[in-house]
């Protein structure tokens, strides 16, 4: 319990953390969040940064943001600049300690040197492919390498040529000398350096061999003094390789800790299949709405409180799993039933002519900013002789209990009047064009004073005061609940959903002109929204952020059409 009597959240890792300050394994908490420079972060990583930043600060540690920046073909200033921003975004913040792999390659080279000069690293002249061949399988051991038995003298003189650059690359590697038989493919002398002459985006081109992620991670977190470096689990089999690396050095030990990474439905995780579908212009960049990233979800209208709750609803478990869409967008609208602007909005209007109306008259209605908020206050909104409502909610031939407006049947509109259906106009085609009502002045803002019901309200807009704005209507990315499922031979992006994006001009209230672009809104009876960065006076662009209210049973049956 905290003070307050509530039950504080906790998971077996948080109860690692107090075990060993308990026991006097680490006497404070230091965590790292080290993300790789080579696209933008999406929602798995913020529930793994979540838990990095949160621990440290539920045990009154430190976070720090460190970029595994060692390979130099795949990195970018760009990439950087995006995960801080995002990081901050979702509120964490690292104060100084802002730390970079490539900080640490001297360090890293020494210490290459003392394992080779340990007789505990070679360097080897096999080909990647020829290494990947001489390690075997699962079920027979790997083959040593001719080169494993050259001298100390001879490794110290290869490796430093390699560092002077005078070999091409792929040309050599250093490996470290483990067990080539080991139950554990990661313990078969893996490569440790590469030659890679390429320009690295914070060191230029003072290095020409760069270190392999599973020796540059484990002694950047021991230079930091990491005391738990938490992972997700597909390092769990790599923990004895980084454990063997700090032991052999006599250095700093963190202690590492694996939980499962998180996967939801109809999205993709993989960095690496992200950057294709920007890359191959699947969609409009990574922070397009339809996107996982979190640029993505912060341009279509999630705010970083309903990310942070739906991490802390999914908790921090040891079992892969897939977790429901469905809980990530009810968590978006727990989040926005609190903050977003309602207005009214009509995606598909159809006028009406409010035939007692005077003509040339415009009144101001108030309208509610928020009902879940109070502070939020009042509008107004402009009512005229002509409106429109939502094609739907008409039916000439009104099925069972279909409860809107139909001929000789009376509503409310929102804020404002009863309106009963007198006549409908037509084309010649027979498409209707017009609905003729009349109002009831008697029922401004409330209920009639005969004491009669109605059985619905509608929204509506005042046609002479509509404001047209560019709706970007999102569906799933994908058609199918797990777009990793893929038949041998075919890829992923044959589950690409091509309905993922329908464009709407919507006719909204004209109070959505005072609204800056980012704003949260729900649109009334529609879904929530949010006003995209490229909004403008002249050109209001709104992207649809989730639906009103969940459609967890109609999932399947929608996406499998």
């Amino acid at each position: 319990m905290d003070d307050s009597g509530a039950p504080v959240a906790t998971d077996f890792v948080r109860e690692f953390v107090k075990d060993d300050l308990r026991e006097g394994r680490y006497t404070r908490v230091c965590t790292r969040f080290p993300p790789e420079p080579n696209g933008y972060l999406h929602i798995g990583h913020a529930k793994a940064f979540s838990i990095d930043f949160g621990i440290a600060e539920e045990f009154g540690g430190l976070c720090n943001l460190r970029f595994d920046d060692t390979n130099p073909t795949k990195e970018d200033v760009e990439y950087v600049d995006s995960i801080k921003d995002d990081v901050r975004w979702m509120g964490f913040d690292w104060d100084d300690r802002e730390y970079y792999a490539s900080d640490y390659f001297p360090q890293l080279y020494t210490w290459a040197e003392q394992l080779i000069t340990d007789g505990k690293a070679y360097v080897c002249d096999l080909t990647a492919d020829e290494v990947a061949k001489s390690r075997g399988t699962l079920t027979e051991p790997g083959k040593a390498s001719p080169y494993r038995t050259r001298t100390v003298a001879e490794n110290l003189d290869l490796f430093r040529r390699m560092k002077a650059g005078e070999f091409p690359d792929g040309a050599r590697t250093l490996r470290a000398k483990i067990d080539m038989a080991s139950p554990n493919i990661n313990m078969r002398d893996p490569v440790m350096y590469r030659i890679l002459h390429a320009t690295h985006h914070r060191t230029g081109d003072a290095w020409c061999i760069y270190p392999m992620y599973d020796w540059a991670h484990g002694q950047s977190d021991s230079i930091e003094q990491i005391s738990h470096s938490i992972c997700t689990l597909e390092f769990e089999i790599h923990r004895p390789l980084y454990n063997w690396f700090v032991e052999q050095l006599g250095i700093f030990h963190p202690r590492q800790i694996e939980f499962a990474r998180l996967n939801i439905t109809y999205t993709l995780m993989s960095k690496r299949k992200l950057r294709r579908l920007v890359e191959d212009g699947y969609v409009n960049g990574w922070d397009d709405p339809r996107m996982p990233t979190l640029s993505g979800l912060r341009r279509r209208g999630y705010t970083p409180e309903a990310i942070r709750s739906f991490c802390s609803r999914i908790g921090v478990t040891k079992i892969d799993g897939v977790v429901e869409i469905g809980m990530l967008e009810d968590a978006v609208r727990d989040d926005l039933n609190k903050r977003a602007q309602r207005l009214m909005a009509v995606l598909r209007p159809l006028k009406v002519v409010l035939t007692n109306y005077p003509e040339g008259v415009t009144e101001e209605l108030d309208a509610v900013n928020n009902p879940e908020d109070a502070a939020a206050g009042t509008r107004k909104v402009p009512f005229g002789r002509e409106l429109h409502i939502e094609q739907e909610d008409f039916r000439e031939e009104p099925p069972p209990k279909y409860f809107r407006l139909a001929p000789g049947r009376e509503v409310r509109l929102r804020y404002a009047y009863f309106i009963r259906c007198e006549e409908v106009v037509k084309d010649a085609d027979g498409n209707i064009t017009e609905l003729r009502c009349t109002y009831d002045p008697a029922t401004r803002g409330g209920d009639a004073p005969d004491g009669r019901k109605v059985k619905a309200t509608l929204h509506w807009v005042s046609a002479a005061h509509a404001v047209p704005v560019e709706t970007r209507q999102y569906d799933y990315l994908f058609r199918v609940p797990n777009p990793e499922d893929t038949p041998e031979g075919q890829d992923f992006t044959m589950h690409l959903n091509p309905d993922s994006l329908t464009v709407i001009t919507a006719q909204v209230e004209p109070f959505i002109e005072t609204l800056a672009p980012g704003m949260s809104l729900q649109f009334e009876r529609q879904g929530y929204f949010c006003l995209d960065k490229d909004s403008t006076p002249a050109h209001p662009v709104a992207n649809r952020t989730v639906s009103l209210r969940s459609s967890w049973a109609n999932i399947e049956k929608k996406m499998q059409k």
